[in-house]
């Protein structure tokens, strides 16, 4: 365990003038505090806070951040309480403290909800101050580090959050080196074959290829140095999980790796970076489309270097990563090398928001879980940024989007801005129209065609890559169905009114929201509007004396009728469902000459899957394999035909199929849904109300359509007009 004046050091190392009382009283105050309390390796509980501030240190954090380290489990696990760290330490270590405490409340990995709350809770608390995060990821990094003091199953759970959150997060904020080695120890206990398989092939490679790498190193070190640059360069070899990973998503043979070497030239400032860039290239022939500066456009993550690939030395094919010395500082550390973490000012946000490219995008994170996702979404949504690299486009005038590979033009409108996402109906990529869904790759210049009456399909939700467009998307589908709603219960509202004679305003309305339990008079249309609140009730709320009789109407079937007249529609006729029993239908794989029908509720259509099930004596009853009717049979199998339509036979043949219509309860609703359906093309064989409320009904229609897409392109006829409030189709 580390000693007391060991950690003093190790911060003094880096910074001379660190607090050294403040550190003593804080090491002190957390050891007693823990006292007698040890880990599930046996070791004293003490040593876990003390290796998670030695991790800092390495990164070279500022005081606050190594004592809020030494104290970031006593609140939790200790009798030590928020008010008395703010009284022997201040209020800036006790927040970082207590925000890392919040966390620790809800740091459970058996279920997706409670992982999901507690990534909420994780970034809510990096919203205050980011170095909580900073903790968190060193307080993960030492718990990998000792994962294997804890049972299998729960080891289990932790590795998996570590690979789905944690590893991806620190790479998220360019700590590449915690992200590797969080991805190497969650690999180790989650594929520990594959990761000594892996680990052993790659030792192997290294003793035999040894001797070629130092060559390499040597070769490109004295080429610079004959063109004056002074550089450093390091052979490296990709970690056994990236290896993996690689060998997964392009499902390839370790054999046919190309890129398990590289090598990093580390030079004093950017524009030696270039000149060694002239120097690989005039000096080696490049490997086509291997080529990315990332210095003139740095990642999200502040990553800046320039990437390329030449075949060199001995004809052997060499990646390599230019960067300065600044430049590879930031890669490896991250948000952790920012300057604002080695000095008092380690508080200034906008000073952070301005220079770091990470802390933007957890920012645009952290609003996205403003607007109201669950925990779940919201996870999901920021696992799609967190695990997918990134391609670059442009607008028209040139400012760089970055977003994830696989995004799409809606993903790029949406990063844009909500409004233009929202009013997208096109796009023209590099000066060409294309669809909206198309893959954008490195470079594209994208201009999105807008039209302000658009509303964005909620199909686009699924095809989306960005978490901001999906949430922006599901917003404005849930947003078009309120105002949907909003028209249907005005105008219900209105009508109601108009019966009662009594006048009906808005601003009256408003006076008595309290009475209906709702914030606002758009609230109170939708309530009415999705048969939630009664539009007699709104009445009363204005006039308590009113007393409207509710006349319960008995159901009418129609099937008994034999004519019925619509208002303004031409005179339809209703026949008994499924016709003659004797018809002859055209479906293939029938036995004999069995009589055929279809389900006596709801019936079936060309473009269903559909089975036929034999009842002796009477035929055989065909069912869409959707029905809920298929139930009773399922101990009867048989009694069950595999069937099909025969789709040349049918025709310019109808077939039955049964839907469930709620309209509003007023002249004329009847008249237009019919309206609707004649005008399709299709025909009403019968019809039945039900008593829904006094402000809708529910009309059960059967309707003879040509098959499948004629059904449903009906459905959405009915749903788009004013009077209908919800349609379903009914499977007998």
């Amino acid at each position: 365990m580390m000693r007391q004046y060991e950690l003093v050091e190790r911060v003094r190392k880096y910074n001379p003038s660190a607090d050294e009382d403040l550190l003593n009283r804080a090491y002190v105050y957390a050891m007693k505090a823990h006292g007698a309390q040890t880990r599930a390796s046996g070791d004293p509980y003490f040593s876990h806070p003390l290796e998670v501030a030695a991790i800092l240190t390495d990164l070279g954090l500022d005081d606050a951040t190594i004592v809020a380290a030494v104290l970031h489990d006593t609140i939790e696990d200790t009798a030590a309480t928020r008010e008395e760290i703010e009284r022997l330490f201040g209020g800036e270590i006790a927040r970082l403290v207590d925000g890392l405490t919040k966390i620790k409340k809800l740091d459970l990995v058996s279920k997706r909800a409670e992982q999901a709350e507690n990534f909420r809770k994780l970034l809510l608390a990096i919203a205050d101050d980011v170095r909580v995060l900073l903790v968190k990821l060193a307080d993960r990094l030492h718990n990998m580090r000792t994962l294997h003091f804890v049972p299998p199953d729960k080891r289990k759970r932790i590795a998996e959050e570590t690979l789905d959150i944690y590893a991806p997060l620190a790479g998220r904020m360019g700590m590449q080196g915690v992200r590797d080695e969080l991805e190497g120890l969650a690999f180790s206990h989650l594929m520990p074959e594959a990761f000594e398989t892996i680990s052993h092939r790659l030792n192997e490679l290294h003793a035999k290829n040894g001797p070629i790498i130092r060559r390499i190193e040597q070769e490109l070190q004295q080429e610079l140095k004959l063109r004056g640059i002074e550089a450093e360069v390091k052979g490296r070899r990709k970690a056994p999980y990236s290896v993996w990973r690689k060998m997964e998503r392009k499902s390839i043979g370790f054999e046919q790796l190309s890129d398990i070497y590289g090598f990093r030239i580390i030079v004093a400032n950017v524009e030696d970076c270039y000149r060694v860039l002239g120097v690989v290239h005039t000096k080696w022939p490049t490997v086509p489309g291997r080529f990315k500066d990332y210095i003139s456009t740095p990642k999200q993550n502040d990553y800046r270097s320039i990437h390329t690939t030449v075949v060199g030395p001995g004809h052997q094919r060499v990646e390599l990563q230019i960067r300065s010395r600044e430049m590879n500082e930031i890669a490896r550390l991250g948000i952790a090398a920012h300057a604002l973490y080695k000095d008092s000012h380690a508080s200034d946000v906008e000073t952070l928001s301005h220079e770091s490219g990470a802390y933007r995008w957890l920012q645009r994170t952290l609003e996205l879980l403003a607007e109201g996702d669950s925990p779940e979404e919201f996870l999901e949504h920021t696992k799609l940024e967190l695990f997918h690299d990134q391609v670059f486009c442009f607008t028209p005038k040139g400012r760089l989007i970055a977003l994830p590979r696989g995004a799409t033009p809606v993903d790029f409108a949406y990063a844009v801005h909500t409004d233009v996402g929202n009013t997208a109906v096109g796009a023209k990529i590099n000066g060409r129209i294309a669809p909206l869904l198309s893959e954008l790759q490195n470079g594209d210049e994208v201009e999105i065609v807008r039209a302000e009456a658009q509303t964005p399909p909620a199909a686009w939700e699924a095809l989306a890559r960005t978490g901001k467009a999906r949430s922006a998307i599901r917003r404005a589908t849930k947003d078009a169905a309120r105002a949907q709603y909003a028209g249907l219960g005005r105008q219900i509202v209105a009508r109601a009114f108009e019966r009662a004679d009594k006048p009906f305003s808005d601003e009256a309305l408003k006076a008595v929201l309290p009475r209906l339990a709702r914030p606002n008079v758009d609230d109170v249309f939708v309530a009415v509007g999705r048969g939630e609140m009664f539009s007699g009730d709104v009445v009363k709320a204005l006039h308590p004396e009113f007393k409207e009789e509710r006349k319960i109407a008995p159901a009418i079937d129609k099937k008994e009728s034999g004519w019925f007249n619509f208002k303004n529609v031409s005179k339809l006729m209703f026949r008994a469902p499924g016709g003659d029993p004797g018809k002859a239908v055209p479906i293939r794989g029938l036995r004999g000459d069995l009589p055929v029908r279809f389900a006596p509720n709801g019936g079936a259509v060309p473009g269903d899957r559909i089975v036929g099930i034999v009842t002796p004596g009477e035929g055989i009853t065909i069912y869409p394999i959707q029905s809920p009717a298929l139930s009773a049979f399922d101990n009867e199998p048989g009694r069950w035909i595999d069937v099909r339509w025969d789709l040349e036979e049918y025709g310019r043949d109808k077939f039955p199929a049964q839907i469930k219509v709620t309209a509003i309860n007023e002249p004329g609703s009847l008249g237009a849904i019919a309206t609707v359906i004649g005008d399709a093309g299709a025909n009403i064989a019968n019809i039945a109300f039900e008593e829904h409320s006094p402000d809708f009904r529910d009309v059960l229609i059967d309707v003879e359509v040509n098959d499948l897409k004629h059904l449903t392109g009906i459905i959405s006829q009915l749903k788009a007009r004013p009077v209908v409030s919800k349609v379903e189709r009914i499977n007998g």
